[in-house]
């Protein structure tokens, strides 16, 4: 998009160079009209400035800039200092790292202010772009450390299940929480998962499947 903008200066070279330090551009990435030129008048009287008007093509904020502003802005908000770490993966997709002191602030009780963090990251870039981006916002290693834990929760839960042959629920969980639980247990021999409720306590259901004979494992007892 083409945009311009009008500066004085006692020259055309100081204005000019003013403009410049104004837009950050380099003299060869901007136009330059002169609107007015200077008067030094007579002992100083009716010297008058000169007048330019620069024309420069504005760039596009990356999706990447525009989530580091937004993460920027709302951090500072928040009143929470942190070191920004962004890496685009090959897909596109943003991953986002925080670290520094008062993470917990960032993280909140089981990460709901992170997703929140995350969510209002993801709604504030990709309003009005034509193609969605997706940003994963982590603080300290939250989720991976968090994954792990509910990997391990969902072993031992099937580990119960088996045992004591019935159906057993875990704690209300968000949606990638539970995600987290399906995908650890699908190849889980003996058990299958289901998700039941609703919002804000939808939760995971492990049941025990009791093992099928096949008809010629049966034939082989018979021999």
């Amino acid at each position: 998009m083409l945009k311009t903008i009008e500066v004085t200066g006692k020259t055309e070279e100081e204005a000019v160079a003013s403009a410049l330090a104004q837009l950050g551009l380099d003299r060869d990435e901007v136009s330059v009209e002169i609107v007015e030129r200077s008067k030094s008048g007579f002992l100083g009287i009716g010297a008058s400035p000169a007048v330019i008007r620069v024309s420069y093509e504005e760039k596009e904020a990356s999706v990447r800039d525009r989530a580091e502003e937004f993460l920027t802005g709302l951090l500072a908000h928040m009143g929470v200092e942190a070191e920004m770490t962004v890496t685009e993966k090959e897909n596109g997709s943003l991953n986002i790292a925080l670290n520094g002191e008062n993470m917990g602030i960032i993280i909140g009780r089981r990460g709901e202010t992170l997703d929140a963090v995350q969510h209002l990251t993801n709604y504030a870039v990709n309003r009005g772009a034509d193609k969605r981006i997706h940003i994963s916002v982590d603080a300290e290693n939250y989720r991976a450390k968090r994954e792990d834990s509910l990997v391990s929760l969902a072993e031992k839960m099937a580990a119960k299940v088996m045992k004591y042959k019935k159906s057993m629920a875990l704690e209300p969980m968000n949606s990638y929480e539970r995600h987290v639980i399906h995908t650890a247990l699908q190849n889980y021999e003996g058990v299958t998962t289901a998700s039941t409720g609703t919002e804000p306590n939808r939760r995971v259901v492990v049941s025990y499947v009791k093992p099928q004979t096949s008809s010629r494992s049966t034939v082989r007892e018979w021999k």
